[in-house]
């Protein structure tokens, strides 16, 4: 069996490339989610998992310890096999702010998601919108900046100034 694999990446002092075996060398917690969707009306699953915050503190996001607050600055882009992406702030799952238990879920229904790779799993949110499956890329960015001017990416043109 091939193992899905995650790369962990961004503003991080360990970036890393994880497999659904090493989420589970997190501590792992269980939720019980009802999504009420507007295409399959309400599903509801058990989910477990580690939580999104441990395991990205352990890659050592690049906060500035003279700045209280700068943690408050970044943002987590998830990206998943099914098409789907999703950004979350840094304060939604910090225990400081809004501690969301949120989840990259390695079972689901008591199934393991060893092949197909972890979920994102925000149980707070009402209609799943934000729920990833089969999570290929997490970025960490702390360079984002309220005003400042967006970068450039190649194929695409810069915002012009007001």
């Amino acid at each position: 069996m091939t193992l899905a694999e995650l790369d962990l990446t961004g503003d991080l002092a360990r970036p890393v490339r994880l497999t659904v075996p090493d989420l589970l060398r997190w501590p792992q917690h269980r939720v019980d989610v009802s999504f009420d969707c507007a295409t399959s009306g309400i599903q509801h699953h058990r989910f477990a998992g580690p939580r999104l915050y441990d395991v990205l503190v352990d890659a050592g996001p690049g906060f500035d310890p003279a700045r209280r607050k700068d943690r408050l600055r970044f943002l987590i882009a998830v990206t998943g096999t099914d098409g789907h992406h999703a950004v979350l702030s840094w304060a939604e799952i910090d225990p400081d702010f809004a501690d969301a238990p949120v989840l990259l879920g390695v079972r689901i229904d008591d199934t393991p998601l060893d092949a197909a790779g972890p979920q994102l799993v925000l149980p707070q949110d009402r209609c799943g919108a934000r729920h990833i499956s089969g999570i290929t890329a997490i970025r960490v960015d702390g360079a984002y900046r309220c005003g400042a001017p967006a970068p450039t990416t190649p194929g695409h043109a810069a915002a012009a100034p007001r």
